[in-house]
């Protein structure tokens, strides 16, 4: 994705890049400015057939699912960090760069803001990104098997009981827990779910399994860092939680049920640009969500010719 290049599409040096959109958001002013870059780079972009028509997309080829998962050469994606994860996991079984774009709040997985998407284009044409790569969860459910890049959570349904189960790592009984939710994080999710429910935050380069119990009444009642290597089972014995992937919801489970979750390396992709600041952005993001304020409310704090910048871009703070 770095020079557009290296496909078996259309001859040799045509690129053909995905669109992923955040499903309500309007991303037509970003997504001009995509199709314009690759108007002029002789790339193919391509989106869902579904974004296409909801917001009357030109200059891009309208695709399915399915091929939009089986053949890029790298995705944009643009929205929030549900929007980036979501491209992940369409990309999981072929895994390929993905290009985080924040248009909303905060974006921890973002690696440019929607302002900075013309640079980073410009950036990427001319070859200066690397990519990093990511982990993820693969979760088996009594329905099958998904995959999830930040976490899965295993969360109470309110007249339902609370989330009760048994622990096991390796086949072996490790012990049981008893609380408001189970949270399987990887180390990237753990500045999400994870984070506010007191477990600590890992480095990305850290493989492992993170399970977080939320407002714990029994057993563990602390973080667990497993190792990547190892995989665990969670035997609902109460309770009938949601499970949530990625906080999208995957279904319910019912006491008998059993989760399966093991750690998957290098299954995901993320590009990274020369002279970014994303890194340093995200420490800040990190830092104000122990800040009572709301988002809005921040603006009053920074200096005055930022604040009159982000009052000229007001679409880029809506969630």
């Amino acid at each position: 994705m770095a020079r557009l290049s290296g496909t078996d599409r259309g001859g040799p040096g045509v690129a053909r890049i995905g669109l992923v959109l955040h499903p309500t958001r309007d991303c037509t002013a970003a997504v001009g400015q995509v199709t314009a870059w690759t108007g002029d780079a002789g790339v193919e972009l391509v989106a869902s057939r579904a974004d296409v028509a909801r917001l009357g997309l030109s200059g891009v080829t309208a695709v399915t699912e399915e091929e939009l998962a089986g053949s890029c050469d790298g995705l944009i994606a643009l929205g929030g960090d549900g929007t980036i994860l979501g491209a992940m996991r369409l990309v999981g079984a072929r895994p390929v760069p993905v290009l985080g774009v924040n248009l909303g709040h905060l974006g921890f997985l973002a690696e440019v803001e929607g302002r900075e998407l013309g640079e980073a284009l410009a950036t990427m044409a001319g070859g200066r990104s690397t990519t990093e790569s990511r982990g993820c969860l693969v979760v088996g459910h009594p329905d099958g098997e998904e995959l999830a890049f930040n976490d899965a959570v295993l969360a109470r349904v309110p007249g339902e009981g609370m989330v009760t189960a048994e622990l096991s790592v390796g086949g072996q009984r490790y012990g049981h827990l008893r609380c408001d939710a189970v949270i399987l994080a990887t180390a990237m999710g753990s500045t999400a779910y994870n984070y506010a429910a007191g477990g600590p935050v890992v480095s990305p380069e850290v493989h492992g399994i993170l399970v977080t119990p939320a407002a714990p009444m029994q057993g563990i009642s602390r973080t667990v860092l497993l190792g990547g290597g190892e995989t665990l089972q969670l035997a609902i014995s109460a309770g009938s939680p949601a499970v949530e992937l990625d906080g999208v919801l995957g279904g319910r489970l019912h006491p008998g049920d059993e989760l399966t979750v093991s750690y998957r390396p290098d299954a995901g992709r993320l590009v990274r640009l020369e002279g970014s600041r994303s890194a340093a952005r995200s420490r800040a993001k990190l830092s104000l969500l122990d800040l009572p304020f709301l988002p809005g409310e921040l603006v009053e704090f920074l200096p005055p010719d930022v604040r009159e910048e982000l009052r000229e871009e007001p679409d880029e703070r809506t969630s």
